[in-house]
């Protein structure tokens, strides 16, 4: 595989990654499917930070399109546009590692929720992790189930952080190789 096609099956496969990052990070503004929490500001921090919109969606969609338009070029496009793609990664790998620092902080602090009638991050700065202890869970009254829906969010942002990640390291290590060592030359369709 040519280092264009090989472009464009990243940028294929980043696309529907950072679709779900957006998603993901879209649902959390409702836990429990309610509007009133964020009408109320009863969000947890980390999901204001917006890191799956902005780290995994956006910095990882403007790398994803690059690189499929790179990958369009006959077989592998040319060397000035690999080197481009080169640069394109690696705001694709920041904004990977942005969202992976706020999800993993997510998780690591829990969730803000109602706790007899006053609303705090209660699971925040404990010496163990509430994440191994499902009894703690309970602790959050309001909203319902918050604890498990924030950790299943948290956790995909996380995993699909890290696959963005590893795909736009290789974008890197792809570009490096089509510019350097040339294109292909065989041209064709795709």
């Amino acid at each position: 595989m040519c280092t264009g096609q090989c472009s464009r099956c990243i940028a294929i496969t980043l696309y529907p990654l950072a679709v779900l990052s957006i998603i993901c990070n879209i649902v959390l503004f409702f836990p429990g499917g309610d509007v009133k929490y964020a009408k109320d500001g009863h969000i947890t921090e980390e999901v204001k930070y917006m890191g799956g919109v902005f780290g995994g969606g956006l910095l990882v969609l403007l790398p994803a399109l690059y690189m499929h338009l790179t990958g369009l070029k006959g077989c592998c496009g040319n060397r000035c546009g690999m080197l481009l793609s080169i640069v394109f990664a690696a705001v694709g790998v920041a904004g990977a590692i942005y969202s992976f620092i706020v999800a993993l902080l997510g998780l690591i602090n829990g969730p803000l929720c109602e706790v007899a009638f006053v609303w705090i991050t209660p699971f925040k700065d404990r010496d163990e992790s509430y994440l191994n202890n499902k009894y703690w869970w309970s602790t959050c009254s309001n909203p319902k189930d918050v604890v498990q829906f924030n950790i299943g969010l948290f956790a995909t942002l996380l995993a699909t952080s890290c696959l963005q990640g590893v795909l736009c390291a290789i974008q890197m290590i792809n570009g490096l190789f089509g510019c350097l060592c040339g294109t292909c030359n065989k041209e064709g369709p795709l």
